[in-house]
């Protein structure tokens, strides 16, 4: 949100919020899991995943970072209801995906860009991640990706690392970022936010906002890079 106020407040006076808003025009969902979100404030800190309650499960929840129709219930994921990346009974059997698939498959046709934004461990990625195969516009993909990077250095000295997803940090299928690109948007990206682990997903009020600059950056730089 820290993003889209800076983008509204200074457009006409930040020469990157005004080429990226007079260029394009942004569709941004704050969070994918509603349910999940509020759970973390109110019991668990650390919950991943949603609030669906199958009857036939153990446990609650369902990763839908797994839950996209690409290579369902492929590395990376798995068939138990009380594991963090459980998949879920089906392909986009959770509404919060159907919704995202929904959108995607709306905006793919003329969309240029998407960006899937996670945290941690500070990496910049691209498809796949449901195979070590990589894309046929691996090379692009990359020089935009170094683009970001760069930009996102540049602002408070925070080192990150790119590349495809399954050789970064790790494969799994059912992932927004691989149904983005075989949707047929190209430029699809997941970054992952700081730190590398010394707090992890807890990181630190104090660095939220200078969190917030440096991504922002980085998304303006690679957006603008896009030929």
């Amino acid at each position: 949100m820290w993003g889209i106020d800076f983008l509204l407040n200074n457009y006409g006076s930040d020469a990157g919020a005004t080429a990226l808003l007079d260029a394009y025009d942004l569709y941004v969902l704050p969070v994918n899991n509603p349910d999940g979100y509020a759970y973390t404030w109110s019991d668990d800190r650390l919950w991943r995943k949603n609030r669906q309650n199958y009857p036939d499960n153990i446990c609650v929840g369902v990763d839908l970072n797994r839950n996209f129709d690409v290579d369902f219930g492929g590395l990376g994921t798995s068939g138990n209801s009380c594991a963090e990346t459980y998949r879920g009974p089906s392909a986009v059997s959770e509404p919060e995906t159907q919704a995202v698939q929904a959108a995607i498959d709306a905006l793919a046709p003329q969309a240029q860009a998407l960006i899937s934004i996670h945290s941690y461990s500070q990496l910049w990625m691209y498809p796949y991640s449901y195979t070590f195969d990589l894309p046929a516009e691996a090379d692009e993909l990359d020089r935009v990706a170094a683009i970001g990077v760069s930009a996102l250095t540049a602002v408070h000295g925070t080192e990150y690392v790119y590349g495809p997803v399954a050789d970064t940090i790790y494969p799994a299928a059912g992932t927004t970022v691989d149904y983005g690109y075989l949707a047929g948007i190209t430029y699809s990206y997941t970054i992952e936010l700081r730190d590398t682990g010394t707090f992890g997903f807890l990181l630190p009020a104090i660095e939220i906002v200078p969190t917030a600059q440096e991504t922002w950056a980085g998304i303006i730089a690679a957006i603008l890079a896009i030929p």
